[in-house]
């Protein structure tokens, strides 16, 4: 009888598990070596479409929408947002028997593949990351302590949570956060589509997480071949190839063997700016694994 309540007790926990919601959701396209494809900050899943496209013959493409992006639903948790996502990455991989897949991520994503990277090496495959970086706090010149990090990411929070819907909508179609992310007006006006269906509190959650944890000197932990691809071209009031190429060299210091490539005309969508480019190097990067 005991044994028959444990079986039945374990049984239960089994099917709240399985059946617990996923912080994220996810459309699958393609066959061949799994393949996960995260986007950005307010992002849809839309964002990789000509990638999928690109790979779809070769791979089996896991396209990630983050709940309370792009019209896709929050799920409440009690933990970090960013630290739920992996957390579920995880247990996605492993619900679904994926062997080391390569994570793709752009932007925020490429933040939670080197994130998800450090937690979980041996689950994770090859990393992609386009135009992520491991620490936004000393890369945008804003601090570098951790009560900088931790003061700049609580005033994020506080400022997104508290705004209004019209302010919110102002904010979202005046562009200063994303027109100059993009070349041309229709993808601008697709970044607004996407933005003005996310929820305020998850952007503002996601952003402040992400500006207060440094991931640099963890990149040790990561196993696993890294290929960066960035685009300095958003920042060239800042900026310029080589000042970036530099930048770039110290947020990925302590990560072995990371390959670093940087292009010169894109923008920080460099899959519609500059697909071809993205493309050969993914390629190259992909061919010898």
């Amino acid at each position: 009888m005991l044994g028959g309540m444990k079986t039945f007790v374990l049984a239960l926990s089994l099917v709240a598990s399985l059946a617990a919601p996923s912080s994220f959701q996810t459309r699958i396209t393609g066959h061949g070596r799994p393949m996960i494809l995260i986007p950005g900050l307010s992002s849809g899943g839309e964002t990789w479409d000509g990638t999928v496209e690109h790979f779809k013959d070769r791979f089996e493409c896991h396209v990630v929408t983050v709940g309370g992006f792009a019209g896709v639903p929050r799920v409440s948790a009690t933990s970090p947002m960013l630290d739920r996502i992996v957390d579920d990455l995880a247990k996605y991989i492993r619900d679904r028997g994926l062997k080391k897949p390569v994570i793709v991520g752009h932007s925020l994503g490429g933040y939670l593949a080197l994130k998800f990277a450090i937690a979980y090496p041996d689950l994770a495959g090859s990393i992609i990351d386009v135009d992520g970086y491991a620490d936004y706090l000393t890369l945008t010149g804003a601090g570098s302590t951790p009560e900088q990090a931790k003061a700049i990411s609580e005033g994020i929070k506080k400022n997104m949570s508290e705004m209004t819907r019209p302010a919110y909508e102002a904010y979202v179609t005046g562009g200063a956060a994303t027109r100059f992310m993009v070349t041309r007006d229709a993808d601008f006006q697709t970044l607004v589509k996407w933005g003005l269906a996310s929820d305020p509190k998850a952007v503002g959650d996601a952003l402040g997480e992400m500006y207060e944890t440094d991931l640099r000197a963890d990149l040790s932990k990561i196993q696993t071949p890294t290929l960066v691809l960035a685009a300095w071209k958003s920042y060239a009031q800042y900026t310029d190839h080589a000042h970036h190429m530099a930048t770039l060299r110290n947020q990925f210091a302590s990560l072995r063997g990371v390959r670093i490539e940087l292009n010169d005309t894109a923008r920080h969508f460099i899959m519609w700016d500059d697909p071809l480019w993205m493309f050969s190097h993914m390629d190259r990067f992909l061919a010898g694994q």
